[in-house]
């Protein structure tokens, strides 16, 4: 696997109760970890690999406000004053950033897109807005063509994802959690009709409540216990340069790439807004069909379906997820697919092509991580009314690390039932079943 996180070294396992369990390390979960620590609560996270070894290290670093589903805009908003603090409430650098964001357009059908989305956005008193291409050239230095405009958002940022998660987690627990790296948590265990504890790999963990913040792994643990969490996953490609001068400040996205800055000096370049989507079909894109209608519909210019070895893999996982033996979870501890090649060629040779300072500029790594999506690209943050005592935080669609700090103080407010950061409504669980609309992606 790409050495992303530097391995934290995980407390003993408990051999008393805890208050609260959370399945997953990721920016969630350790998110949720801090929160529930500082406010004096006992609290253990169980992670199967590495803290932050999955999505969490392997995502763009955005921390952005703009194109954001307006369902998200108040859940972006606070987890940016979270951010800015961030640094000062963990005692480290976690690589935050105020740096702006730029969504290029080539196009008055892209400029169209942007102006509808300010509409949507307006009520929230977003700094975003529409800039002229004389002014989008001032902030791209070296850029080899003249764009149309761009939407801008000054105080968007940015943090350093293979850095971040793992920083917030040991300062978790120097307030108290109990952190715990390769355990896998198999299954709930319930007394009188409520949760009770977590059975993991390694032992019984009795608690009053769980937290299930394990991205891509969600709906397999789900599957276990009878609950049908819809799901599915999309593969995302990356690459970082060596350090280069080429003196572009804020993250980008254009249509054949994105770009953020990093800050060892290279940069952290991904698709763009019209590049490909590799979805590899398994057997609950066929068992979700329905519910993934419109989202497929929408992005159907993009999507690129494929059937392979991952169908077979799926199926297998799912019988063993739902038979509980510990498999996959204690088989695969951290997931890590191959990044797409010819993905990420095309890639390159666009923001080449576009900004010729990258030329000849070495690829120092490159990798792949699985986007957890649900069928309205908006998370699961909620109760489970099934089973009392069981709250899911997942499905996050790719946005999760920017709004990582607020979701998870939002899932530890739901957790103590006290008083939500946010309305909580747009995320609860049950608008998969109850016959709500599916409304996928009003952002951009």
């Amino acid at each position: 696997m790409p050495t992303l996180v530097k391995p934290l070294i995980p407390d003993s396992f408990p051999t008393t109760p805890t208050g609260v369990v959370i399945i997953g390390g990721g920016i969630i979960g350790v998110s949720a970890a801090l929160t529930l620590a500082e406010r004096g609560i006992a609290v253990t996270l169980c992670e199967k690999g590495e803290i932050g070894g999955e999505q969490s290290s392997r995502n763009w670093g955005w921390c952005r406000q703009q194109g954001r589903d307006p369902r998200e805009i108040p859940l972006i908003i606070e987890s940016l004053k979270r951010w800015a603090g961030m640094n000062e409430r963990v005692g480290a650098d976690t690589g935050f950033k105020r740096c702006g964001t730029l969504y290029l357009d080539d196009s008055d059908s892209n400029l169209a897109s942007h102006v509808q989305w300010l509409k949507f956005a307006e009520p929230f008193g977003i700094d975003a807005g529409l800039i002229t291409g004389a002014e989008v050239a001032r902030h791209l230095p070296g850029s080899s063509r003249r764009w149309h405009g761009a939407l801008y958002c000054p105080t968007d940022g940015k943090a350093e994802p293979f850095i971040a998660a793992p920083t917030i987690a040991r300062c978790a627990q120097s307030k108290g959690a109990v952190i715990l790296t390769q355990t896998a948590a198999l299954g709930l265990d319930v007394s009188g009709g409520h949760v009770s504890g977590v059975l993991t790999e390694k032992g019984l963990i009795r608690a009053e409540a769980v937290l299930l913040a394990a991205g891509a792994w969600s709906r397999l643990f789900c599957k276990h216990e009878h609950l049908v969490l819809p799901q599915l996953k999309v593969r995302s490609s990356v690459l970082r340069t060596a350090p280069v001068a080429a003196d572009l400040n804020s993250c980008i996205s254009a249509p054949d790439f994105s770009v953020r800055p990093r800050a060892d000096g290279g940069y952290t370049v991904a698709g763009g807004a019209n590049s490909p989507i590799s979805f590899e079909l398994t057997p609950d894109a066929f068992c979700f069909l329905g519910l993934f209608a419109k989202l497929a519909w929408m992005a159907r210019t993009y999507l690129r379906p494929r059937i392979g070895s991952a169908f077979a893999e799926a199926w297998r996982q799912q019988r063993q997820a739902a038979a509980g033996t510990g498999e996959p979870f204690t088989t695969h501890r951290i997931l890590d697919p191959e990044p797409i090649q010819s993905s990420l060629d095309a890639v390159r040779s666009a923001l080449v092509r576009d900004f010729p300072v990258f030329r000849g500029v070495e690829v120092a790594q490159q990798w792949a991580g699985m986007i957890d999506v649900t069928p309205d690209a908006v998370p699961v943050i909620s109760e489970v009314n099934q089973q009392p005592g069981f709250f899911i935080a997942t499905g996050f669609s790719g946005h999760g690390f920017g709004i990582g700090p607020a979701a998870g103080e939002l899932a530890a407010d739901l957790v103590l039932n006290e008083k939500p950061l946010v309305d909580p409504e747009p995320f609860r669980f049950s608008r998969f079943s109850d016959g709500s609309p599916i409304h996928p992606i009003i952002g951009i």
